[in-house]
């Protein structure tokens, strides 16, 4: 184990979903940090005891549950990440954000103990930026009901920050890996006619670099906003033609007769946190 005894952290994840649960295991079974993680759905506390010191059960709209789950806390990873599923609307989505993180922030103001909170956002938040460059500093669209929730837990949590609190936000791309490859997700329209142009720009990001960048933004107790985004520069059409060509499938079928369902179109600059020392592990690898 690489990690020295004085080094070890009191981490608590709020969701442990498919990132949430890989960095769960990485901390806490690899790096031996003392781990808390929760979730709202009691079938998963047995799969979670394998992965983290303590499982909480909890909604994040449970003030009181908040407080407690900070006590003695370190370090604290709000990771309801959004749902992939589309058909979630506007309204469902600010109920599972906006309370935890007022909850979060409130409690925050009598947990000394914590000295950074990461925030997993989302790249979406940028929007058509007509496929332009874009880094940290660039505006984010608030014309889209999901951006504007994203937007306000972003701001919430920044506007926390004192001089002993860290709040860092990590944007991310779209999240694959195992079980999640990206041959998986184009398989599923291989062939098949897809709304839009396909010449919207998209960012991916793999799951080992997600906990790797999260365990050097931790480390460091760095603040302020981040993408994690790898080093692809293609369109969606251009990256499912060449997923589809390696794996034998079909190409997907464009028809640029109907408005393409994807919020994101920028090609998303990963300079900043590389410029703060992180590598990433998979730049290019499309597995």
């Amino acid at each position: 184990m690489t990690t020295h005894h004085n080094d070890l952290k009191k981490i608590a994840i709020i969701g442990c979903g498919y990132v949430g649960t890989a960095a769960s295991r990485y901390w806490c079974k690899e790096q031996g940090h003392s781990l808390t993680v929760t979730t709202t759905r009691e079938e998963r506390v047995k799969e979670l005891q394998e992965l983290a010191t303590r499982v909480v059960v909890m909604k994040g709209a449970d003030s009181q549950a908040v407080r407690s789950l900070l006590q003695n806390q370190d370090t604290i990873i709000l990771s309801i990440a959004p749902i992939s599923d589309r058909q979630v609307d506007a309204e469902v989505y600010r109920e599972t954000y906006i309370p935890t993180v007022k909850n979060l922030v409130s409690a925050l103001q009598n947990t000394p103990s914590v000295k950074q909170v990461i925030y997993l956002s989302s790249c979406s938040v940028y929007g058509n930026k007509k496929g332009e460059w874009i880094d940290e500093t660039s505006p984010i669209d608030t014309d889209s009901e999901y951006n504007q929730v994203l937007s306000e837990v972003e701001h919430t949590l920044l506007n926390s920050t004192s001089e002993d609190i860290k709040a860092c936000i990590l944007r991310l791309g779209g999240i694959y890996g195992p079980e999640r490859e990206l041959t998986k997700r184009f398989k599923r329209i291989a062939g098949k006619t897809i709304p839009g142009s396909g010449n919207t720009f998209t960012s991916w990001i793999h799951l080992d670099d997600i906990v790797a960048a999260l365990d050097f933004l931790c480390q460091r107790r760095l603040g302020g906003i981040y993408n994690l985004v790898n080093d692809f520069n293609m369109t969606i059409r251009e990256l499912s033609d060449l997923v589809c060509d390696r794996a034998n499938l079909d190409k997907v079928i464009w028809d640029d007769t109907k408005p393409s369902y994807r919020f994101l179109n920028a090609r998303v600059s990963n300079q900043k946190i590389k410029a703060s020392g992180y590598n990433l592990i998979h730049p290019k690898t499309i597995i």
